[in-house]
Order: structure tokens, then sequence, then C-alpha cells
């Protein structure tokens, strides 16, 4: 490597010693010559002689060496002119630049990051003297991970003005591959059997490509502990790995790895017990501990035991208590006599908690979810809930803490939560056409953290060719500071039923309402709403599910005119939320069950019942895996009586299917059809005399029926579940911002109101074409894959879906595209 070794100190000593001469003398001057960016100063500081002082070769040596000790120069020599001393300095180079080539298995960030530790960067001077240290470790680096070929090589560049470049270039050469580990002294458990409990893989075969039998020193060394845990696990105490060799064929490119070992024999617990201080809670512990006399030695119980007891602890302050299980082992019986030592240390209290990483929320709203305070003592509990409750905010993507002792300071710590925020806003648009739905549009606008007050406010226009619907909402999570939650919300709508495919009708409506949450523990909480609606239905076809609406609220003086209405409705929820997080959840559910019903001062009498949920279960231990299920059920219907009949839920209050509830079906292609019933009269036989033919009317026995567009229901149920996998060619880092799994959708819409047999009186071929629309069974069945991302516009979602089960009349598509829409 092109680095000279620099030998300056002891090599100019001499020679300033024979410049100076043998004989001291007083100091009458003293100079530094060659200080370009060092201050004068600076150096002087770092002399330890002064004018009017008797020096001699010793008390010069020492002044080089304090020169040198101050890491500004490179080359030092001190001469002697008459009474004055000279010292003539070469100062380290700045480092203008710093460049990594070749490096794949080490990123440039973390290579920077080790530099850093030695104060090798950009700007500071370059000490020379470090490099070849730096050089050693990442050799080192790369033989643990089986590149024994790797090459480093590090040129200084001079650069005028006293500056270099310095550049990193690797050679890494490939991976050795592990040949054969072998297992030598083990009798109770074959190769085989322990070997399946490694994570390293042996000489694997040309088609297991995906595959990789790389050589890791800390795999391996990760590998014998796994073993280890097996055997401690069933009771053999006496285990131990007695050596371990690792050897390298000619060529680098392969390893073989040896472990002897011995197997002992199986013990069992003979009792345990407890020394130290419990805190008076030694009767509770032992009776939740796992560990049992009588039973085989388990080693992993002995350190879940260990875990529960700090964690215990730690729920009351005693952060720092130890506990170690001593061992009194009788070979002679097979047996151990277990004794947990338990020191609770002092009880450890928080000075003071920052917030890190938070730019755009505010300081409060991020400390307003917090269970543990400053000032109280440290709890594990409080702080991973306050972890658990800011990460479960739409705006945070990741939150983190870190625990830091105050120097000389026993029984305080600082608190340090450091968060990473992601888009609290979403700018939602949508344009589809379906064969079904036509062309539709959507567009608006949400900030789930308003100006960093954690405050929600949306604006929402959504078009399609049969509606217009424009909203504003306003809600803020801590309107009191015990959690109490407020909001307000104002509407306009438009909507033309027979545009989309539904019933014939047109419907005008606005309104405003607000909302209370209250919460009863940090997961519950108690929902209250009030709405008031005004509403006019017109142009209302004639169908058997609006008719009992049409004859309630008939005009006989404007039998074709619309209809007013009036609306008051109360709302009453219980929402449960244990989700690890915010956005993209991978455990833990969310629950909502409500209760709506209009006052019977409104104009129309209902009531709805509606229960949602969402649940996450992790299938691996990193959360990349991931089996979620969700249902939704809803059901409804009218009270109380109106012009002589009972009210029942109106038609437009009826239940319908998004494409994101049923993806592979168009929106409410899967609702219940309106049915039109039409007296046929029946013309009866002429006269010989040519006398008009007389008319037969008003049997049931000749209507004639005709199904119309889509009207809905008052009964709903969807279910679905999905497996959430790894994105594939996706860093780690952007796992918690793209999202891919496979499902399975089911729903249906039904209404319980329906009756199929009024009809049974109708012509045969009329009948049959009648579908029973009150049964709940009709369930429409679909599969694929989805993808979401939180892009910066908002949730995104693109779905594949191929229906597997469906009905002659429904339409399906296989792609879909939305944004912000989030499962």
């Amino acid at each position: 490597m092109p680095i000279k070794k620099h030998l300056a100190v002891t090599s100019l000593l001499g020679a300033s010693f024979a410049a100076l001469g043998q004989n001291s003398f007083i100091v009458e001057d003293l100079k530094v010559e060659g200080l370009q960016r060092v201050a004068l100063g600076a150096a002087l500081t770092h002399i330890p002689i002064n004018v009017g002082d008797e020096v001699d070769n010793y008390t010069v040596s020492k002044t080089i060496k304090a020169l040198f000790s101050s890491g500004h120069f490179d080359d030092i020599s001190a001469f002697r002119d008459g009474n004055q001393i000279v010292f003539k300095v070469k100062e380290r180079p700045t480092i203008a630049s710093i460049e990594f080539d070749g490096n794949k298995d080490i990123k440039d960030e973390q290579l920077q990051e080790s530099l850093d530790g030695k104060d090798i960067r950009t700007g500071e001077t370059l000490d020379r003297t470090v490099i070849d240290g730096i050089e050693k470790g990442l050799i080192e680096f790369f033989h643990s991970i089986g590149k024994y070929n790797a090459k480093i090589e590090v040129s200084i560049v001079e650069l005028p003005r006293n500056r270099v470049k310095l550049k990193f270039e690797f050679d890494e050469g490939d991976a050795a591959s592990v040949r054969q580990i072998n297992l030598v002294g083990n009798e109770l458990f074959s190769d085989e059997q322990l070997l399946r409990l490694v994570e390293s893989q042996q000489d694997l075969p040309w088609w297991k490509f995906l595959s990789s039998d790389r050589y890791q020193k800390q795999t391996i060394e990760g590998d014998l502990e796994k073993i280890r845990s097996y055997y401690l696990d069933r009771g053999y105490l006496r285990f131990n790995i007695d050596s371990t060799q690792v050897s390298v064929s000619p060529e680098r490119e392969s390893v073989y790895v040896t472990a002897n070992i011995s197997e002992g024999e199986k013990y069992t617990v003979k009792g345990f017990d407890f020394i130290g201080d419990l805190l008076g809670r030694e009767e509770l512990i032992k009776s939740v501990i796992p560990l049992k006399s009588g039973e085989l030695y388990n080693g992993s119980l002995v350190t879940s035991s260990e875990e529960f007891i700090k964690s215990y602890l730690a729920r009351f302050g005693y952060a720092n208590a130890e506990v170690r299980t001593i061992p009194d082992i009788d070979d002679e019986n097979k047996e151990v006599q277990l004794t947990l030592s338990v020191d609770p240390g002092k009880r450890v209290y928080v000075r003071r908690i920052l917030v890190n990483g938070n730019q755009s929320t505010a300081d409060h709203v991020v400390r307003r979810e917090m269970t543990q305070l400053e000032g109280a003592w440290l709890s594990n509990q409080s702080l991973e809930r306050s972890k658990l409750q800011i990460q479960r905010l739409p705006y945070m993507e990741t939150v983190d803490f870190e625990v830091k002792p105050i120097p000389g300071v026993d029984d305080q710590v600082d608190i340090d939560f450091n968060v990473k925020e992601q888009p609290a806003g979403s700018f939602q648009a949508g344009v589809a056409y379906g064969s079904y739905a036509g062309l539709q549009f959507n567009v608006g606008v949400s900030e789930s953290n308003f100006l960093g007050s954690g405050n929600q406010v949306a604006f929402n226009i959504n078009t399609s060719k049969a509606s217009t619907r424009y909203s504003v909402s306003y809600t803020d999570p801590y309107f009191t500071p015990d959690g109490i939650s407020q909001g307000s919300s104002v509407f306009f709508s438009k909507f033309d039923g027979s545009e989309i495919g539904l019933i014939d009708y047109d419907s005008r409506s606005y309104g405003l309402g607000t909302h209370f949450g209250i919460p009863i523990n940090p997961v519950n909480r108690l929902n209250f709403s009030f709405r008031w609606v005004e509403e006019e239905l017109d142009r209302i076809a004639d169908y058997e599910q609006t008719r009992v609406l049409r004859l309630s609220f008939l005009d006989l003086d404007d039998p074709a005119g619309g209809y007013d209405f009036t609306k008051y409705e109360l709302g009453f929820g219980w929402s449960r939320i244990t989700v690890n997080r915010g956005m993209f959840p991978t455990d833990g559910s969310r629950q909502n069950a409500n209760f709506n019903i209009t006052t019977p001062n409104s104009d129309l009498n209902y009531f709805k019942l509606s229960y949602d949920s969402r649940f996450y279960w992790p299938v691996s231990n990193d959360h990349r895996w991931v089996f979620s299920t969700r249902a939704s059920l809803a059901y409804g219907n009218g009270y109380g009586e109106q012009n002589g009949f009972d009210q029942v839920l109106p038609f437009q209050e009826f239940y319908r299917i998004t494409e994101m509830e049923l993806r592979g079906f168009e929106r409410n292609t899967i609702l219940p059809r309106a049915v039109h019933r039409t007296p046929q009269p029946v013309p009866g036989t002429c006269l010989p005399d040519g006398t008009e033919c007389g008319v037969i009317g008003g049997d049931p026995a000749f209507d004639r029926l005709q199904q119309g567009g889509r009207i809905g229901g008052n009964a709903k149920a969807v279910f679905g579940a999905e497996m959430i996998v790894p994105t594939p060619f996706l860093d780690e880092e952007n796992t918690s911002s793209v999202r891919t799994s496979f499902f399975v959708d089911a729903a249906n819409v039904w209404d319980t109101e329906f009756d199929v047999d009024r009809y049974a009186n109708l012509p045969e071929h009329q009948y049959k074409q009648l579908s029973d629309f009150s049964d709940p069974s009709r369930f429409r069945v679909s599969t694929g894959m989805s993808i979401q991302w939180i892009s910066p516009m908002g949730p995104m979602l693109i779905s594949f879906a191929y229906p597997l089960k469906k009905e002659d009349d429904d339409d399906t598509k296989n792609i879909s595209f939305n944004i912000s829409n989030t499962f």
C-alpha cells in the first residue's frame, strides 16, 4: 500500500539534538516556521518553553513530542540560532474528499461511519498513522463474511494547498462457501436432526440457486448457540461445545467447520428459590414464572424466568435490576437446585424526555400520547405503551426510544424518543371507467396533522355521471386534555341513481353534524354523534321496494310530486384499537360497532347497526409475513308507522358495496335488483255483431314482472383474508411504506323485507326470472393480489383480481386503481 511509514519523531529528534548541541542555554526567543492553517497562538500553547527558560536536549525533545501530540503536524524539526530556538513544522494535510470504489458488502454510509469514529472525514486533518488500523479492520470484516481473497488499497492523492484525496479501492472477490459442517461427539441426536436447526447451508446443489451456502462467522456462531440451546432445553445441563475449528481450502473458496461437543446427561430441577429483594412480591413471581420442581431442566425456561422478573421489576422503576440463576448441580442424582439471585438496584426516575425527528408535528402532539411522564419513575411498560400510541398516529412511520443514563447519577435517566414522520396529508384522486359505473372522478385533500397540531381536516369533491358530493370535516382528537375528541362536518350531495344502473330517482341533500369520542382506556373508546339532514327525493320510479315509502308519504293533491324529509340522527359507537401502528399495521386489531337511529320527530324513522373489524397476526418474527382477516356486518330497518304503514329502511339508505370491499367486481354490481310489477289487462271476446271487445283486468295472474336497476338491501356482510408478504426487490427500510398481499374477498347484500313468495301466483316463466333477494347466502367471491404504497399524494392501491364465484348479470373487472384507500 502506497503510504509511507512516518518515523519523524525518532529521526528528527536525533537531528535536532545535534543542531542544538549538548549544552544548555537561556532562551531569548521562540519561532515557529511553516504554519499555514494553524495559528501561531495555537502552536505556542503546545510548546512548554517560555522566553527566559533554561533548556537542554531533554527539554527540546519533550517539546517536539508535545507538538506531535497536538495532531496538527506531520514533520517537526528544531534548530538553535544563537539563544533563539526555531521550530520548523510541516502541517498535516486536510482531507478534501473521500472516495470508495468496488465495495459491495459494505455500503458507503457504513464505511464513512467507521472513518468518522477515527476522525477521518472531509475537512479534517489526515492522521496517516490510523490508516493501517482501518485497513486491517476492514480485512478482518471481509474474512468474517467468508471473503478471504478480499484486498483493499488505500491511496493518498496530493492536491494543491496542502490537501489530499483519500481513495479506498476494494477488490472483494468471491465469498467462500460452506463445504461441510461436521459435528463430533453427538450420539443422542443425529447430524441431520441438529443441522436442521442451523441457518448455515452446506454444499448446496446447483438447482438450489435461490439459497446461499456463503460462510459467515457470525452466522456459524449463532448456529452453534442454537444447538447448545437445543440440548439445554431438553435437560442436558452439562452440554458443552469443547472446540470449534474453521478450515479454509488452499484456493480460499471453501470452508470446513468442525465442532466438538460433549452431550452429557439429563438433569431434573430439584427445586428453586430466591435470594435478594423481590419487593415483597416473591409469592406472586413464584406463581407466575414457568419453572417447576420435578421437571427436566430447560434453559429457555430459566432465561424467560430471569427476563420476566427483570421486566416485572422494571414496571415499578427498577430499570437496572440484575437477575442471575445459580445452579447447584448434583451429578450423582442428576438433579439441579436453582437459586435466582435478584438485586433490584435503585429505583430510577425520568429527569427529562426529549422528542427528536418531528419536523412537522408539534412537540406537545407527540408528548400527549405518552404514558411515561417526566419526574415519574421509569417504567418499561409505560415506555412501550408510549411508543405504541405514538406509532398509531397515522402521520408517524417509525418510533423508537433510547434510555440515556446521566453521568454521575445512578437513579436518573433521560429518554430520547426518535420519530420518523410520513406524509400526513393525502391528495385523493381517482378516475375510472367501467361498463357498469361509467366515468367516475373524485378529488379531495385531507390532512391528519393539520399545521402540526395533530388535528384532522378534510375537503372532498366526488363526482361521477351519477353524483356530486362536497364535504368538509374537522376533528380535534384532544378537544379536552384527557383525550375527549370532537369533530364537525358539513356536506352537500346530489345523486341520480338511473345514471349508474341503480333505480330511477333523484336525491338532493345537505346537512351538518358533530361527534365526540370518549376514551375508556388506551384501546377502547365510546363515540357519540348528532347529524341534521335535509333531503329531497324526486322522480322515484314505482318499484316494489319503493312502494311502502311512496304510499307512506303520498300527497294526494300532487301524487307525482317529490318528497322532502328532515332527519335528526343520533349515533352511538364503540371502537377498540390495538394495532401496532397507524399505517400498514402488522399486529393487533381494529374494531368498530355503531348504532344510528333517527329521532321520533324525524320524517323518516329507522335505525342502522354495523360492525367492522380487521385483525393482524404476524407469521414471522420480523413481521414481514402477516396474516390478516376482516369482516363488515350491517343491518337496518324502520320503526313506527306512517299513514298506516309500518316504516322500513328507506331505499336510499340501503347498504351498497364498493370495489375496495369486493375486488374484482364493479361497484354495487352484486346488489339486489328493483322489481317492477305492471298489471296487464286481458281483452275480452268480441261479439258477432261487431261490438267492441270488452276488457278483463285486475287478475294478478296476468301481471307482468320486470327487474330494474340495482337498489341495495338492508343487510350486508363482507369478509376477507389476506396474506401480507415481503415486496420483492425492495430494500428493508422501505417495507413500512409499500405493502404486497394476496387476498380472498367475499361479500353479499340482501333485503330481509323482500318476500319472493309474494309473487308465487305469477306465470311460471315470470316467477322463474325472479331472484330471491332475501337470501343471505348469495355470496360473491374473488381472489387476487394487491400492492399498496404510501406515496407523497397519499396511500395508493392497485389490485389484480379474479372472480371465483359470480352470477350471470354481475359486472366484473380484473384491475382496479385507487388513491387514498388503505387496508
